[in-house]
Protein backbone atom coordinates (compact mmCIF):
# COMPACT_ATOMS: atom_id res chain seq x y z
CA UNK A 1 0.00 0.00 0.00
CA UNK A 2 0.89 3.61 -0.83
CA UNK A 3 0.84 6.16 1.39
CA UNK A 4 0.45 8.80 -1.80
CA UNK A 5 -2.67 10.46 -3.34
CA UNK A 6 -3.78 8.25 -6.29
CA UNK A 7 -4.45 11.39 -7.89
CA UNK A 8 -1.17 12.52 -8.02
CA UNK A 9 0.66 9.46 -8.43
CA UNK A 10 -1.61 8.48 -11.26
CA UNK A 11 -1.07 12.43 -13.35
CA UNK A 12 1.58 13.52 -16.16
CA UNK A 13 4.06 15.86 -15.00
CA UNK A 14 3.81 19.53 -14.60
CA UNK A 15 6.16 20.87 -17.57
CA UNK A 16 4.49 24.88 -16.93
CA UNK A 17 6.33 26.26 -14.08
CA UNK A 18 8.36 29.59 -14.42
CA UNK A 19 12.28 28.96 -13.92
CA UNK A 20 14.40 32.01 -13.32
CA UNK A 21 14.14 35.07 -10.45
CA UNK A 22 11.06 36.19 -9.57
CA UNK A 23 9.39 39.52 -11.07
CA UNK A 24 9.91 42.39 -8.91
CA UNK A 25 6.30 43.75 -10.05
CA UNK A 26 3.23 41.98 -10.64
CA UNK A 27 -0.46 43.19 -11.80
CA UNK A 28 -1.61 40.48 -9.60
CA UNK A 29 0.17 38.19 -7.10
CA UNK A 30 -1.99 34.64 -6.47
CA UNK A 31 -1.02 32.94 -3.54
CA UNK A 32 -1.51 29.23 -3.77
CA UNK A 33 -1.64 26.83 -6.48
CA UNK A 34 -4.33 24.51 -6.31
CA UNK A 35 -7.82 24.64 -8.28
CA UNK A 36 -9.08 28.51 -7.03
CA UNK A 37 -5.47 29.85 -7.39
CA UNK A 38 -4.97 27.92 -11.16
CA UNK A 39 -8.41 28.87 -12.49
CA UNK A 40 -8.02 32.81 -11.46
CA UNK A 41 -4.52 32.65 -12.62
CA UNK A 42 -5.85 31.60 -16.11
CA UNK A 43 -9.01 34.15 -16.47
CA UNK A 44 -6.44 36.61 -15.41
CA UNK A 45 -3.51 35.81 -17.70
CA UNK A 46 -5.96 36.18 -20.63
CA UNK A 47 -7.78 39.58 -19.53
CA UNK A 48 -3.83 40.68 -20.77
CA UNK A 49 -2.73 41.11 -17.09
CA UNK A 50 0.78 40.12 -15.16
CA UNK A 51 -0.04 37.12 -12.69
CA UNK A 52 2.41 35.42 -10.68
CA UNK A 53 1.23 32.26 -9.03
CA UNK A 54 3.55 31.48 -5.60
CA UNK A 55 3.28 28.06 -4.51
CA UNK A 56 4.75 27.28 -0.85
CA UNK A 57 5.22 23.46 -2.48
CA UNK A 58 4.30 22.26 -5.99
CA UNK A 59 1.12 22.38 -8.20
CA UNK A 60 -2.31 20.80 -7.21
CA UNK A 61 -0.22 19.08 -4.37
CA UNK A 62 -3.09 19.75 -1.22
CA UNK A 63 -6.49 19.61 -0.94
CA UNK A 64 -7.00 20.10 -5.09
CA UNK A 65 -5.48 16.55 -5.83
CA UNK A 66 -6.40 14.72 -2.02
CA UNK A 67 -9.49 15.05 -2.30
CA UNK A 68 -12.27 12.09 -2.88
CA UNK A 69 -12.36 13.01 -6.67
CA UNK A 70 -16.47 14.14 -6.71
CA UNK A 71 -17.48 17.02 -8.41
CA UNK A 72 -21.19 17.61 -7.46
CA UNK A 73 -24.38 19.87 -6.87
CA UNK A 74 -25.33 21.12 -3.93
CA UNK A 75 -24.37 22.69 -0.44
CA UNK A 76 -22.43 20.64 1.94
CA UNK A 77 -25.52 21.02 4.48
CA UNK A 78 -28.64 19.70 3.93
CA UNK A 79 -30.96 21.64 1.83
CA UNK A 80 -34.35 21.85 3.89
CA UNK A 81 -31.97 23.16 6.97
CA UNK A 82 -30.23 25.63 4.79
CA UNK A 83 -33.79 27.18 3.57
CA UNK A 84 -34.49 26.83 7.37
CA UNK A 85 -31.51 28.98 8.61
CA UNK A 86 -30.91 31.45 5.30
CA UNK A 87 -34.36 31.61 3.52
CA UNK A 88 -35.69 30.10 0.45
CA UNK A 89 -33.92 32.50 -2.18
CA UNK A 90 -30.68 33.29 -0.92
CA UNK A 91 -30.52 28.72 -0.35
CA UNK A 92 -31.58 28.90 -3.63
CA UNK A 93 -28.59 30.76 -4.94
CA UNK A 94 -26.19 28.91 -3.29
CA UNK A 95 -27.03 25.83 -4.66
CA UNK A 96 -27.55 27.18 -8.31
CA UNK A 97 -24.12 28.22 -7.60
CA UNK A 98 -22.62 24.69 -6.88
CA UNK A 99 -24.29 23.78 -10.34
CA UNK A 100 -23.42 26.39 -12.31
CA UNK A 101 -19.92 25.45 -11.12
CA UNK A 102 -20.21 21.51 -12.36
CA UNK A 103 -20.92 23.43 -15.87
CA UNK A 104 -17.85 25.12 -15.68
CA UNK A 105 -15.58 22.58 -14.70
CA UNK A 106 -16.72 20.98 -17.43
CA UNK A 107 -17.05 23.85 -20.14
CA UNK A 108 -12.86 23.67 -19.15
CA UNK A 109 -12.34 20.28 -19.68
CA UNK A 110 -14.06 20.29 -23.11
CA UNK A 111 -12.59 23.90 -24.28
CA UNK A 112 -8.96 22.98 -22.74
CA UNK A 113 -9.17 19.51 -24.10
CA UNK A 114 -8.22 17.97 -20.68
CA UNK A 115 -8.26 14.62 -20.57
CA UNK A 116 -9.27 13.54 -16.98
CA UNK A 117 -12.21 10.84 -16.97
CA UNK A 118 -14.80 13.63 -16.71
CA UNK A 119 -18.31 11.82 -16.54
CA UNK A 120 -21.80 13.28 -15.50
CA UNK A 121 -23.49 10.44 -13.80
CA UNK A 122 -24.84 12.07 -11.03
CA UNK A 123 -24.32 11.55 -7.23
CA UNK A 124 -26.90 10.12 -4.52
CA UNK A 125 -26.96 10.70 -1.10
CA UNK A 126 -27.62 7.18 1.39
CA UNK A 127 -29.56 6.56 4.12
CA UNK A 128 -27.79 4.82 6.45
CA UNK A 129 -30.34 4.13 8.75
CA UNK A 130 -33.78 4.36 8.48
CA UNK A 131 -34.53 6.81 10.41
CA UNK A 132 -32.82 9.05 8.07
CA UNK A 133 -34.99 8.69 5.19
CA UNK A 134 -37.68 11.10 6.12
CA UNK A 135 -34.41 13.76 6.31
CA UNK A 136 -33.66 13.08 2.52
CA UNK A 137 -37.05 13.25 1.67
CA UNK A 138 -37.74 16.63 3.30
CA UNK A 139 -34.66 17.46 1.24
CA UNK A 140 -36.31 15.87 -2.07
CA UNK A 141 -39.40 17.87 -1.70
CA UNK A 142 -37.42 21.33 -0.70
CA UNK A 143 -35.28 21.03 -4.04
CA UNK A 144 -37.97 19.40 -6.16
CA UNK A 145 -39.88 22.66 -5.89
CA UNK A 146 -37.29 25.18 -6.44
CA UNK A 147 -34.50 24.36 -7.92
CA UNK A 148 -34.05 20.99 -9.27
CA UNK A 149 -36.85 19.13 -11.49
CA UNK A 150 -34.52 16.28 -11.40
CA UNK A 151 -33.83 15.44 -8.24
CA UNK A 152 -35.33 11.58 -7.63
CA UNK A 153 -35.79 9.60 -4.44
CA UNK A 154 -35.12 6.07 -4.09
CA UNK A 155 -36.86 4.14 -1.27
CA UNK A 156 -35.48 1.37 0.36
CA UNK A 157 -37.25 -1.33 -2.01
CA UNK A 158 -35.51 0.10 -4.84
CA UNK A 159 -31.69 1.14 -3.34
CA UNK A 160 -31.05 -2.04 -4.90
CA UNK A 161 -30.93 -0.88 -8.50
CA UNK A 162 -28.05 1.86 -7.31
CA UNK A 163 -26.18 -0.05 -5.29
CA UNK A 164 -25.71 -3.85 -4.44
CA UNK A 165 -25.11 -3.28 -0.66
CA UNK A 166 -27.18 -3.95 2.35
CA UNK A 167 -26.34 -0.89 4.31
CA UNK A 168 -29.01 1.42 2.97
CA UNK A 169 -32.30 2.36 3.50
CA UNK A 170 -32.87 4.92 0.58
CA UNK A 171 -31.03 7.38 -1.60
CA UNK A 172 -31.64 10.95 -3.07
CA UNK A 173 -30.00 11.45 -6.47
CA UNK A 174 -28.59 14.61 -7.86
CA UNK A 175 -28.55 14.10 -11.36
CA UNK A 176 -26.26 16.74 -12.33
CA UNK A 177 -23.10 15.53 -10.40
CA UNK A 178 -20.17 14.67 -11.70
CA UNK A 179 -16.55 12.85 -11.05
CA UNK A 180 -12.84 13.19 -12.87
CA UNK A 181 -9.59 12.45 -12.28
CA UNK A 182 -8.44 14.96 -10.00
CA UNK A 183 -4.71 15.03 -10.86
CA UNK A 184 -5.08 14.59 -14.47
CA UNK A 185 -7.73 18.10 -14.56
CA UNK A 186 -5.48 19.86 -12.22
CA UNK A 187 -2.22 19.60 -14.17
CA UNK A 188 -4.05 20.38 -17.51
CA UNK A 189 -5.88 23.61 -15.97
CA UNK A 190 -2.19 24.32 -14.69
CA UNK A 191 -0.16 24.01 -18.38
CA UNK A 192 -3.78 26.07 -19.91
CA UNK A 193 -2.83 28.75 -17.26
CA UNK A 194 1.26 28.69 -18.35
CA UNK A 195 0.61 28.49 -21.61
CA UNK A 196 -1.18 31.49 -21.57
CA UNK A 197 1.16 33.80 -19.83
CA UNK A 198 0.81 33.11 -16.07
CA UNK A 199 4.17 32.92 -14.08
CA UNK A 200 3.70 29.95 -11.66
CA UNK A 201 6.03 29.63 -8.82
CA UNK A 202 6.64 26.36 -7.05
CA UNK A 203 8.35 25.98 -3.55
CA UNK A 204 8.04 29.59 -2.89
CA UNK A 205 6.29 30.34 0.29
CA UNK A 206 4.57 33.77 1.30
CA UNK A 207 7.23 34.87 4.23
CA UNK A 208 5.73 38.30 4.72
CA UNK A 209 2.18 40.57 2.98
CA UNK A 210 2.81 43.97 3.89
CA UNK A 211 0.27 46.52 2.42
CA UNK A 212 1.31 49.61 0.91
CA UNK A 213 -1.74 51.76 -0.02
CA UNK A 214 -5.30 50.71 -1.12
CA UNK A 215 -4.78 47.43 -2.53
CA UNK A 216 -1.05 47.42 -3.79
CA UNK A 217 1.22 45.22 -1.29
CA UNK A 218 4.35 43.91 -0.80
CA UNK A 219 4.54 40.19 -0.95
CA UNK A 220 7.95 38.65 0.56
CA UNK A 221 9.61 35.15 -0.27
CA UNK A 222 12.60 33.73 0.31
CA UNK A 223 13.58 34.06 -3.63
CA UNK A 224 12.19 37.91 -3.27
CA UNK A 225 10.22 40.69 -3.22
CA UNK A 226 7.20 41.08 -5.47
CA UNK A 227 5.04 44.59 -5.44
CA UNK A 228 1.69 43.32 -6.63
CA UNK A 229 -1.38 45.64 -7.57
CA UNK A 230 -3.58 43.13 -6.19
CA UNK A 231 -3.20 39.98 -4.03
CA UNK A 232 -5.44 37.12 -3.88
CA UNK A 233 -5.43 34.75 -1.51
CA UNK A 234 -6.99 31.12 -1.96
CA UNK A 235 -4.40 28.89 0.27
CA UNK A 236 -6.73 26.62 1.57
CA UNK A 237 -6.63 26.07 4.85
CA UNK A 238 -2.66 26.50 5.19
CA UNK A 239 -1.75 27.20 8.71
CA UNK A 240 1.81 28.29 7.32
CA UNK A 241 2.33 31.92 6.46
CA UNK A 242 1.98 35.35 7.57
CA UNK A 243 -1.87 34.76 7.19
CA UNK A 244 -3.61 35.56 10.71
CA UNK A 245 -6.91 36.76 10.02
CA UNK A 246 -7.55 33.87 7.61
CA UNK A 247 -6.28 31.24 9.77
CA UNK A 248 -8.56 32.30 12.89
CA UNK A 249 -11.82 31.14 10.44
CA UNK A 250 -10.94 28.37 8.73
CA UNK A 251 -10.53 25.03 10.60
CA UNK A 252 -7.79 22.26 8.69
CA UNK A 253 -10.29 18.92 9.19
CA UNK A 254 -8.50 15.90 8.63
CA UNK A 255 -10.09 13.48 5.55
CA UNK A 256 -8.77 10.42 4.55
CA UNK A 257 -8.69 8.12 1.63
CA UNK A 258 -7.97 4.47 0.42
CA UNK A 259 -7.97 3.14 -3.39
CA UNK A 260 -8.54 -0.57 -4.07
CA UNK A 261 -6.65 -2.73 -6.38
CA UNK A 262 -8.19 -2.72 -9.95
CA UNK A 263 -11.06 -4.81 -10.20
CA UNK A 264 -12.86 -7.04 -12.35
CA UNK A 265 -14.97 -4.63 -14.44
CA UNK A 266 -17.95 -6.88 -14.29
CA UNK A 267 -17.84 -6.79 -10.62
CA UNK A 268 -17.82 -3.30 -10.51
CA UNK A 269 -20.76 -2.50 -12.50
CA UNK A 270 -22.77 -4.75 -10.28
CA UNK A 271 -21.97 -2.97 -7.03
CA UNK A 272 -22.40 0.40 -8.51
CA UNK A 273 -24.34 0.07 -11.63
CA UNK A 274 -25.57 3.40 -12.26
CA UNK A 275 -21.56 4.73 -11.59
CA UNK A 276 -22.61 7.82 -9.58
CA UNK A 277 -20.59 9.21 -6.85
CA UNK A 278 -21.62 8.07 -3.54
CA UNK A 279 -21.99 9.90 0.17
CA UNK A 280 -23.59 8.51 3.31
CA UNK A 281 -26.04 10.30 5.60
CA UNK A 282 -24.03 9.29 9.22
CA UNK A 283 -22.08 12.79 10.34
CA UNK A 284 -18.98 10.60 10.35
CA UNK A 285 -19.95 8.88 6.91
CA UNK A 286 -18.33 7.92 4.11
CA UNK A 287 -18.09 8.79 0.16
CA UNK A 288 -17.03 6.66 -2.64
CA UNK A 289 -16.69 6.07 -6.49
CA UNK A 290 -15.19 4.28 -9.14
CA UNK A 291 -11.95 5.38 -11.22
CA UNK A 292 -11.58 4.85 -15.16
CA UNK A 293 -9.54 1.77 -14.03
CA UNK A 294 -11.93 -0.02 -12.42
CA UNK A 295 -10.96 0.71 -9.12
CA UNK A 296 -12.86 1.77 -6.07
CA UNK A 297 -12.01 5.08 -3.92
CA UNK A 298 -13.54 5.06 -1.03
CA UNK A 299 -13.07 8.02 1.90
CA UNK A 300 -14.26 9.74 4.97
CA UNK A 301 -13.27 11.27 8.48
CA UNK A 302 -12.24 7.96 9.83
CA UNK A 303 -10.28 9.80 12.55
CA UNK A 304 -10.83 13.58 13.64
CA UNK A 305 -7.17 13.94 13.32
CA UNK A 306 -4.73 15.30 11.01
CA UNK A 307 -3.11 13.88 8.18
CA UNK A 308 0.40 12.49 8.38
CA UNK A 309 1.83 9.14 7.70
CA UNK A 310 1.18 7.23 10.71
CA UNK A 311 -2.16 9.18 10.67
CA UNK A 312 -2.67 8.41 7.12
CA UNK A 313 -2.28 4.34 7.58
CA UNK A 314 -4.50 4.29 11.06
CA UNK A 315 -7.00 6.13 9.06
CA UNK A 316 -6.79 3.67 6.11
CA UNK A 317 -7.27 0.22 8.13
CA UNK A 318 -10.54 1.78 9.22
CA UNK A 319 -11.62 2.86 5.83
CA UNK A 320 -10.65 -0.79 4.73
CA UNK A 321 -13.13 -2.00 7.13
CA UNK A 322 -16.04 0.28 6.25
CA UNK A 323 -15.65 -0.62 2.92
CA UNK A 324 -16.02 -4.05 3.64
CA UNK A 325 -19.20 -3.71 5.91
CA UNK A 326 -20.80 -1.68 2.79
CA UNK A 327 -19.48 -4.32 0.47
CA UNK A 328 -18.71 -7.72 2.03
CA UNK A 329 -17.46 -8.78 -1.56
CA UNK A 330 -14.44 -6.71 -1.11
CA UNK A 331 -13.37 -8.12 2.90
CA UNK A 332 -10.18 -9.42 0.93
CA UNK A 333 -9.51 -6.42 -1.53
CA UNK A 334 -5.64 -5.17 -2.02
CA UNK A 335 -5.68 -1.42 -1.29
CA UNK A 336 -3.05 0.24 -3.37
CA UNK A 337 -3.07 4.02 -2.47
CA UNK A 338 -4.49 5.67 1.23
CA UNK A 339 -3.60 9.52 2.02
CA UNK A 340 -4.94 12.28 3.66
CA UNK A 341 -5.78 15.76 3.08
CA UNK A 342 -6.96 18.61 5.31
CA UNK A 343 -10.44 19.72 4.63
CA UNK A 344 -10.60 23.99 5.28
CA UNK A 345 -14.03 23.75 7.13
CA UNK A 346 -15.91 27.28 8.35
CA UNK A 347 -18.15 27.51 11.24
CA UNK A 348 -21.10 27.73 8.90
CA UNK A 349 -19.70 25.17 6.15
CA UNK A 350 -20.65 27.64 3.61
CA UNK A 351 -17.32 29.60 1.39
CA UNK A 352 -16.61 32.81 1.86
CA UNK A 353 -15.02 35.27 -0.85
CA UNK A 354 -14.46 38.91 -0.84
CA UNK A 355 -11.82 41.65 0.17
CA UNK A 356 -10.20 42.18 3.94
CA UNK A 357 -7.33 44.88 4.53
CA UNK A 358 -6.73 45.20 0.39
CA UNK A 359 -6.34 41.41 -0.06
CA UNK A 360 -9.16 39.35 -2.26
CA UNK A 361 -9.59 35.67 -1.20
CA UNK A 362 -11.58 32.69 -1.51
CA UNK A 363 -11.65 30.08 0.58
CA UNK A 364 -13.25 27.64 3.31
CA UNK A 365 -15.21 25.13 0.35
CA UNK A 366 -16.11 22.57 3.70
CA UNK A 367 -15.32 20.00 1.67
CA UNK A 368 -17.23 20.74 -1.32
CA UNK A 369 -14.49 22.61 -3.06
CA UNK A 370 -13.51 20.62 -6.55
CA UNK A 371 -16.52 22.81 -8.62
CA UNK A 372 -16.48 26.00 -6.27
CA UNK A 373 -13.05 26.18 -6.06
CA UNK A 374 -12.71 26.12 -9.93
CA UNK A 375 -15.34 28.42 -10.51
CA UNK A 376 -14.73 30.93 -7.56
CA UNK A 377 -10.96 31.00 -9.25
CA UNK A 378 -13.08 32.95 -12.69
CA UNK A 379 -15.47 34.66 -10.37
CA UNK A 380 -12.70 36.50 -8.04
CA UNK A 381 -10.33 36.94 -11.40
CA UNK A 382 -13.58 39.23 -12.93
CA UNK A 383 -13.55 40.75 -9.15
CA UNK A 384 -9.52 41.57 -9.20
CA UNK A 385 -9.81 42.92 -12.87
CA UNK A 386 -12.68 44.74 -12.64
CA UNK A 387 -15.05 42.89 -15.08
CA UNK A 388 -17.81 41.68 -12.61
CA UNK A 389 -19.40 42.40 -9.45
CA UNK A 390 -20.63 38.63 -9.43
CA UNK A 391 -19.78 36.78 -6.20
CA UNK A 392 -22.46 34.54 -4.36
CA UNK A 393 -20.02 34.30 -1.05
CA UNK A 394 -19.73 37.61 -0.34
CA UNK A 395 -20.53 38.97 3.55
CA UNK A 396 -20.84 41.67 5.74
CA UNK A 397 -18.82 39.92 8.02
CA UNK A 398 -16.72 36.56 8.54
CA UNK A 399 -16.09 36.18 12.47
CA UNK A 400 -13.34 34.14 13.76
CA UNK A 401 -13.79 30.82 15.27
CA UNK A 402 -14.42 31.57 18.81
CA UNK A 403 -11.35 29.93 21.14
CA UNK A 404 -9.45 28.86 17.86
CA UNK A 405 -6.03 30.75 17.10
CA UNK A 406 -4.65 27.53 14.35
CA UNK A 407 -4.55 24.58 16.48
CA UNK A 408 -8.01 22.65 16.19
CA UNK A 409 -7.36 21.38 19.58
CA UNK A 410 -11.32 20.74 20.10
CA UNK A 411 -11.43 17.84 17.07
CA UNK A 412 -11.09 14.94 19.16
CA UNK A 413 -14.19 16.22 21.07
CA UNK A 414 -16.47 16.82 18.25
CA UNK A 415 -15.21 13.68 16.75
CA UNK A 416 -16.92 11.86 20.26
CA UNK A 417 -19.41 14.10 19.21
CA UNK A 418 -20.47 13.21 15.99
CA UNK A 419 -19.94 9.45 16.83
CA UNK A 420 -22.78 10.03 19.85
CA UNK A 421 -25.03 11.67 17.47
CA UNK A 422 -24.42 8.86 14.85
CA UNK A 423 -25.25 6.48 17.39
CA UNK A 424 -28.24 8.12 18.86
CA UNK A 425 -29.49 8.89 15.52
Amino acid sequence: MKLESFWQATAPAFSGAARGDLPSTADVVVIGAGFTGISAALSLARSGLKVVVLEAAEVMSQASARNGGHCNTGVSQNFASLIASQGVEQASRYYRAFADAVDYVQSLVENEQIACDFLRTGKIKLASKASHFPSLKATYEALLSTVDSEVELVGADEIRREIDSEAFYGGLIQKRGGQMHMGKFGIGLAEAAARSGAEIFERTPVTSLTRLNGYRHRVGTARGDIVADKVLMATGCSNVGPFDWFQRRIIPVGSFIVVTEPLEAEELRSLMPQNRTCVTSLNIGNYFRTTADSRLVFGGRARFAVSSPTSDARSGKILQAGMAKIFPSLSRTKIDYCWGGLVDMTADRLPHAGEHEGVFYSLGYSGHGTQMSVWMGRVMADLVAEKSDENPWQRESWPAVPGYFGKPWFLPVAGLYYKAKDRLS
